[in-house]
């Protein structure tokens, strides 16, 4: 091995360093893994055991690879430091525990569980307590152990994290609260873990004989952890606990990609790293060998607003390279057409499956991904369901197909599969008497149910209505909110949003035909975990993490939609989803375009209101975008059919600043609304609102013309000065 001629002096500082505790930040896309490997090579080239090595990954594979590689380097073949301990921290939890089960309070032995038996224990615990019972919006199993799961990692009460994540579920929080200590204590009787259980089980292990601490400490000499930034609390403290004394402990990983919170994932645990291991050497790896500089320097203005992060700058060899381009679309609707335009033209320079839309949420690609089957171009979806497949939305859909055509079998199936009592059988016998116009089974039928009569109604209403899709669409999504929120009680709000989403999509259309024939082409796409050759990707953000294209398209970066909705009300949402965005960005190879509508359907009104550029692209400095908009013939539109009726032209034009905002009286900081004085103020977002009440934790709610209330941290607003 030549260190020197294989690594950058970044990546080279990392590998030498084998003695004291090291933070290596590994910026996007600049040899992590390289490092990894070198400094694992390098450490049992100098005649460290391999056994006294512990590595810590978040998957088997990830570790598996880099213990490959190194022995690969060694020579010594892919076996060649097999001995090294650890691969995920679960897997190396449960090693431990099992050797040492008697320490762990399990003299006879423990039994790890999988996902069914935890529902199956859950249920038997629901069930003894009579929780949630004949209740049918009460969430499901695996709904609830999911919940549980969060609070567990976040270490947080079930309570606080259904008012941030699931607000809709708080009438249940109490019992879900029984449920999980009910849950608790069966484990806990019968010796059972589940999947959580195994590192807080270590962690107490280690706590409460801390002679077996020492003893791992010492058997593990050198201790590595790669994607530090995706650690939560219980991770962290157990690489405290697991450091050896002479601190030879190293991290790795990117405050920057920190984008899992959700799952309980912290990042001040790499950024406090320096703080809790005294004597941190910092190593920054800064040199980007995926992207070109161009790129690189837009997500260097991404995060030089960040409120609090490790500094640092990405360069690239790759110095030529086109400029990020942000695109703005008239509507969110026209945006699909645009993007599949601009599909259209990377095509010719890029193999279909190097080509990547990237979004926030699943929902957001649902007008794109019609927008492709009527082109005909492929594409697979990773996360979030395609529209296609969302069982809400097959459902609206099967009534909207009923009512221009009464003999759709699978349709008249899915709908009466609401109405109680009627199962495959009794299905199968109406669907026969309607196909045969037998009125005496059908009245039968509707004397005996009063919803089955509701739903033959409802689809004689639906009949004689105009055929506008939008129209018979409200009136669909109307009389399904219910079945919504009783079918899908842990997460119909998000859902809701897919459906508006459809709704959306339906403004567009004249005819119904036409409308459920493009929902209804089919995608060829057999086998949705692996990339296919000549399909386009469409992902959510989270998805892509990991992953990367030679052409990169970010979507709906607008706010409430990138930043979500949610993260307007918490700082440190907020930075999580800057942390987003530079992700987004820096999966890119060689061609990004963002895109941003210039106005977002609204269905209340029927058309479409003005959306102001995310957050994050007005904060840029100027020139570092350059900025095509769409053009439209004549007046603005008044209807989001009239504005998908508009066929785009491109004007090219320089990057500009974003609009200066109003005059306004002297502004000045809003560290607490001082009582009584609930006056005017102003936000980045929303612009000028006024104060109506204040509100407990720093959030006053504000009132703004434009946008209506919001609820707000005080510390994002600025009062004006009355005088």
């Amino acid at each position: 091995m030549d260190f020197e001629r294989d690594l950058n002096p970044a990546q080279l500082q990392a590998v030498m360093t084998t003695e004291g505790p090291v933070l290596v930040i590994a910026g996007a896309g600049s040899g992590k893994t390289r490092t990894i490997v070198y400094r694992l090579a390098r450490l049992v080239s100098s005649g460290v055991d391999p056994a006294s090595i512990l590595l810590l990954t978040f998957t088997r594979k990830a570790a598996q690879e880099m213990l490959t590689r190194a022995g690969m380097l060694l020579a010594m073949g892919p076996d060649g430091v097999s001995g090294v301990s650890g691969g995920t921290f679960h897997a190396f939890a449960f090693a431990t525990l099992r050797r040492y089960h008697a320490a762990a309070g399990y003299p006879d032995g423990f039994t790890v569980l999988d996902a069914a038996d935890c529902e199956d224990i859950l249920g038997q615990v629901k069930d003894s307590l009579g929780i949630g019972k004949g209740d049918r919006t009460f969430p499901r199993k695996s709904a609830i152990l999911g919940m549980l799961s969060k609070a567990r990692n976040k270490e947080m009460d079930v309570a606080d994290v259904i008012s941030r994540e699931a607000f809709h579920l708080l009438p249940h929080a109490g019992d879900m609260q029984r449920l999980g200590e009910g849950y608790a204590a069966f484990k806990a009787e019968h010796h059972l873990l589940d999947y959580d259980d195994l590192l807080f089980s270590l962690e107490r292990m280690l706590v409460e004989h801390p002679d077996l601490a020492e003893f791992l400490r010492e058997r593990h000499r050198y201790v590595m952890v790669d994607e530090y930034q995706d650690t939560n609390r219980v991770q962290a403290r157990l690489t405290r606990l697991l450091a050896p004394g002479s601190g030879n402990v190293m991290a790795v990983g990117d405050d920057a990609q920190s984008i899992y919170a959700f799952r309980g994932a912290s990042v001040d645990n790499i950024l406090d790293f320096p703080n809790l291991f005294p004597g941190t050497l910092l190593v920054k790896l800064e040199q980007n060998y995926r992207s070109t500089q161009p790129i690189l320097t837009l997500t260097n203005a991404i995060l030089d607003n960040a409120a609090r992060k490790f500094d640092k700058r990405l360069f690239s060899v790759r110095e030529d390279g086109p400029a990020p381009e942000l695109v703005r679309p008239f509507s969110d609707l026209t945006q699909a057409a645009m993007v599949t335009s601009r599909i259209r033209e990377l095509s010719g320079r890029y193999p279909l499956h190097e080509i990547a839309v990237l979004f926030r949420a699943g929902y957001q690609s649902y007008a794109l991904e019609v927008e492709l089957g009527k082109a005909g171009i492929p594409f697979q979806k990773f996360g979030g369901l395609r529209f296609s497949d969302a069982a809400h939305v097959k459902d609206v859909l099967s009534y909207l197909r009923l009512a221009r055509n009464t003999a759709d079998f699978p349709a008249w199936n899915r709908v009466l599969a609401f109405v109680p009592g009627i199962g495959a059988k009794t299905a199968s016998k109406i669907f026969a008497a309607i196909q045969a116009g037998d009125r005496a089974v059908l009245g039968k039928m509707a004397a005996k149910s009063a919803e089955f009569r509701a739903l033959i109604e409802f689809l004689d209403v639906l009949r004689a209505s105009p055929p506008s899709p939008a129209d018979l669409l409200e009136k669909v999504v109307e009389a399904y909110a219910p079945l919504l929120a009783e079918k899908f009680p842990e997460d119909y709000p998000r859902r809701q949003a897919g459906l508006e989403q459809l709704q959306q999509i339906a403004a567009g259309y004249a005819d119904l035909d036409a409308f459920l024939a493009d929902l209804v082409i089919e995608n060829p796409d057999e086998d949705r975990k692996k990339t296919r050759e000549d399909h386009v990707v469409l992902s959510t953000v989270h998805s892509a993490k990991g992953l990367e294209w030679a052409a990169v398209l970010v979507i709906d970066l607008v706010d409430e939609r990138f930043p979500s909705r949610h993260a307007l009300s918490r700082s440190e949402d907020m930075e999580e989803e800057r942390r987003l965005l530079y992700v987004a960005c820096t999966r890119a190879r060689d061609a990004l375009t963002l895109f941003a509508p210039e106005t977002v359907y609204q269905r209340q009104g029927g058309g479409c209101a003005p959306a102001l550029p995310s957050i994050f692209l007005r904060e840029l400095p100027p020139g570092r975008l350059a900025e095509r908009r769409e053009r439209l013939g004549g007046r603005a539109p008044s209807s989001l059919a009239a504005c998908a009726a508009s066929g785009p032209s491109f004007a090219a034009r320089p990057a500009r600043p974003a609009a200066a905002a109003p005059p306004a009286s002297k502004a000045v900081p809003l560290p607490a609304v001082p009582p009584g004085k609930l006056g005017y103020c102003r936000h980045k977002i929303f612009g000028r609102g006024k104060i109506i009440a204040q509100l407990d934790g720093g959030k006053v709610r504000v009132n703004f013309p434009d946008f209506g209330p919001k609820v707000i941290l005080a510390d994002f607003l600025q009062m004006e000065d009355a005088s």
